[in-house]
């Protein structure tokens, strides 16, 4: 196969000599459309007849050459841009012998072309456009994967992703859904009087989350500084500041495992509302959602795998508490009784000795009794204390804080809470989680003294969400891993052995 690929690549080089030799330059600099494909195809696509197309005028368009069919003196062939696909009629009698039989036959699927010409509809009813010149825009040296033998190398379509947006029409529509996405969220917040900002990538300090991070070194200062595992810290510092809506939409890495629902590289949006609760985010969170599929997929009826998804509002809220016992069959006692939780944990081959506390003993057991049967849009609220360390705690419990998760289609989508802001006891919680780092867990959250100092000039009542952008999307475009949403998803270099491992990012 490699040698047949490389006579290929061969004959193709030979073809740019030959047309270099001819005068033809094979990557020219320039050419300048008068439509692209999808507004020619949208405007005149269905009712006008011959006459009305006639009159129409001449079109300049290009594209990618995405099929050829040679008859004799004529060819047909299809162009396809970023908006659309069109057929297209070449003539020899009309562009000439020469360039029909020494040119236009010497193209491949593949190659970029600029045609000039005007529209008329084939016996069949298809839009056409006749040619009057073409254009040789890019000659391609390697074959397109329809042409080879498919794209159906999974980790190929993700290692050379222009390769899988040639090839395949679900790919491409994934990827317009995701542009959609993350547009109609800032449409969302904007709407409602969020601000959007932007936060330091780079952070001296690693905060907002449990999370290891990714280090690197700046040479002139000479300081080690962290890609930020979430933005959280700063847009609370700027609620402080005055800004009462704030949100940012962009990246956060996470330096842990690669799985399906995990890449170390993700999209998430974290907004921050002054003068709200985490109740208030439940119900902007199913404006958010239902509106998404409504405005993008025109429906709120979403299918992802086996599932059908109801995305219209209201969504099913129900209790940490609650969920364990009802949902996941727990004993009460396992809820009562740090000992009795951990022998329930390690039934479920949970390795509790790694988990410093009673909360995250409970986490991992609603992770593995409770996660895998929320199907529909659910809201899993009041989470215990030590498994919150940024959240403020419930009045009438303190052992609990005013916290949500999110979950659809049995995925952690979102993750909401009733922000502390009690300097003193954020300070406290701090000062826990450096005994737990102490203890072993690098995931533990670290002191930020800047930030309790702006919590000390006065943070107002404030809720705070973060939404994964990447999981949303997979649901949103049935997308079965978290790479078949990702442009470039994060991979071994080539040559080594690729896989998933469990892990969180």
């Amino acid at each position: 196969m490699a040698e047949t690929l490389d006579k290929i690549r061969q004959d193709l080089m030979r073809k740019v000599e030959a047309f270099r030799e001819m005068g033809i330059n094979p990557y020219p600099n320039r050419f300048k459309v008068s439509h692209t494909l999808g507004e020619v195809v949208e405007a005149y696509g269905e009712e006008q007849d011959d006459t009305e197309l006639e009159k129409a005028g001449v079109f300049t368009l290009a594209g990618r050459m995405m099929s050829l069919r040679i008859h004799g003196r004529i060819a047909f062939a299809h162009l396809r841009d970023y908006t659309g696909r069109l057929q297209i009629l070449v003539e020899r009698d009309v562009v000439g012998r020469d360039f029909y039989n020494k040119v236009f036959k010497k193209l491949d699927v593949g190659d970029f072309l600029g045609v000039k010409g005007t529209l008329f509809r084939t016996r069949t009813g298809e839009l056409t456009l006749r040619v009057q010149g073409v254009t040789l825009l890019s000659k391609v040296l390697r074959p397109l994967p329809e042409k080879w033998h498919g794209l159906k190398d999974v980790e190929l379509r993700y290692r050379q992703r222009y390769l899988d947006l040639i090839a395949n029409e679900d790919s491409r529509r994934v990827f317009v859904v995701r542009s959609q996405v993350i547009r109609k969220i800032r449409e969302f917040l904007v709407s409602r009087g969020f601000m959007e900002v932007e936060t330091p990538m780079m952070q001296p300090i690693p905060g907002g989350a449990a999370a290891r991070p990714f280090v690197t070194h700046h040479n002139a200062l000479d300081i080690d500084l962290y890609l930020r595992i979430a933005p959280e810290l700063y847009l609370k510092r700027l609620v402080v500041g005055g800004f009462d809506r704030v949100f940012e939409l962009g990246k956060c890495f996470r330096n842990e495992g690669i799985s399906t629902e995990h890449n170390p590289e993700f999209t998430m949006v974290e907004f921050y509302m002054a003068y709200a609760d985490y109740m208030d985010l439940m119900d902007l969170t199913e404006g958010l959602v239902s509106t998404l599929a409504r405005e993008i997929l025109g429906t709120t009826q979403v299918e992802y795998g086996d599932y059908v998804l109801d995305l219209s509002p209201p969504y099913r809220r129900i209790t940490f508490r609650r969920a364990l016992l009802e949902l996941g069959k727990v004993p009460p006692k396992v809820l009562e009784e740090e000992a009795k939780a951990r022998e329930y944990a390690r039934e479920l081959e949970i390795d509790e000795e790694k988990l410093a506390t009673f909360g995250k003993v409970l986490g991992e057991i609603f992770e593995r009794r409770v996660e895998p049967i929320l199907v529909q849009p659910t809201f899993v609220y009041d989470y215990p204390r030590d498994v919150s360390p940024l959240a403020k705690s419930k009045e009438d419990d303190p052992s609990m804080v005013e916290r949500f998760e999110f979950f659809m289609a049995c995925k952690e989508v979102a993750n909401a809470y009733t922000e502390l802001n009690d300097p003193v006891d954020q300070r406290e919680r701090f000062l826990e989680q450096i005994k737990e780092r102490a203890r072993g867990d690098e995931e533990a959250h670290r002191m930020d003294e800047d930030y309790i100092r702006a919590l000390e000039y006065g943070l107002p009542p404030t809720a705070g969400e973060g939404i994964g952008v990447d999981r949303l999307v997979m649901i949103l475009t049935d997308s079965p891993s978290i790479r078949d949403v990702i442009l470039f998803p994060t991979l071994r270099p080539e040559g080594g052995v690729e896989g998933d491992r469990d892990g969180k990012a």
